[in-house]
C-alpha cells in the first residue's frame, strides 16, 4: 500500500516509516511539514495519508488543513490523522469530506497496541471511518456551542470582528471582496440569532458570543 508520511518529529517519523515499512506499508514519502505533504501526495498518488495535524510552521492545525485540502480535490484519498490534541477547528470539516468514507483521526496518547494501529489504518485504506471516542465527545461539545452553525470562513471573520477590524480591513487580510465579508457578517448575524438593528450593536454582541466561546474549555 502505497503510503505518505507527514510528521514533523524526526525520530517519529523515521520510527513510523520504519514500523509501517516492517508490515507491508510502501511509504513512499515521508515529509516534516504541511506543504511537502500536499507535494508528495501529487507527486506519488498514494493509496493512504498518514499525517500529525501539528505541523510547521504554526504548529496549530496545518496537517489537519491540508488533508481537508487534499479531499475536496481527491475526495476518495483514504487519510488518518494523528495528534496529541483534538483540534475542533476543520476536525468537523475532515470527517464530512469524501462523504465520511475513508479517514481516521487518532489521538497518538491513545494508539497502545502496535497491531491494532496497523488494523486501523487498513480499515481507513478500505474506506471505514475511525475516529478516537475522544475527538467525538470533544466535537459533539463543541457542536453545542453558539458557533456549531458557522462556516470556517464564518468563523474566521467573527474573530477578526472580535480583534476590532472594520469590514474594509477584514476584506484586506482575506483577499476578499468588502461585499463578501458584508455577506459573511450578514450570515453570522442571522445563524446567531441577531435580529437586525443597529449594526454596532450586532457586531458587540457577536464579538461577545466569539469570545465566551473560545474562553469554554
Amino acid at each position: 500500500m502505497r503510503t505518505v508520511l507527514a510528521e514533523d518529529g524526526a525520530l517519529l517519523r523515521e520510527g513510523l516509516a520504519a514500523l509501517l515499512d516492517r508490515f507491508g506499508f510502501q511509504v513512499v514519502a515521508a515529509v516534516g511539514d504541511a506543504e511537502a505533504l500536499v507535494a508528495a501526495v501529487g507527486e506519488h498518488n498514494p493509496d493512504l495519508v498518514v499525517t500529525d495535524i501539528r505541523m510547521p510552521p504554526g504548529f496549530t492545525d496545518e496537517g489537519l488543513r491540508a488533508i481537508v485540502r487534499l479531499r475536496q480535490d481527491r475526495p476518495e484519498l483514504p487519510v488518518v490523522a494523528l495528534s496529541q490534541y483534538v483540534e475542533t477547528s476543520y476536525a468537523s470539516d475532515l470527517l464530512d469530506s469524501g462523504g465520511g468514507v475513508g479517514v481516521g483521526y487518532l489521538l497518538k496518547d491513545r494508539v497502545g497496541d502496535v497491531h491494532e494501529f496497523l488494523a486501523i489504518l487498513h480499515r481507513v485504506a478500505a474506506g471505514e471511518t475511525v475516529v478516537d471516542p475522544q475527538v467525538v465527545r470533544k466535537l459533539l461539545k463543541r457542536s453545542s456551542t453558539p458557533l456549531a452553525t458557522l462556516t470556517n470562513r464564518e468563523r474566521e471573520v467573527l474573530g477578526l470582528v472580535a480583534e476590532g477590524y472594520s469590514n474594509a480591513a477584514i476584506a484586506a487580510r482575506l483577499v476578499v471582496t468588502e461585499a463578501a465579508v458584508n455577506k459573511h457578517i450578514g450570515n453570522i448575524f442571522t445563524k446567531l440569532g441577531f435580529a437586525p438593528g443597529e449594526d454596532r450593536n450586532r457586531r458587540v454582541l457577536a464579538t461577545l458570543t466569539y469570545l465566551r466561546d473560545r474562553a469554554q474549555p
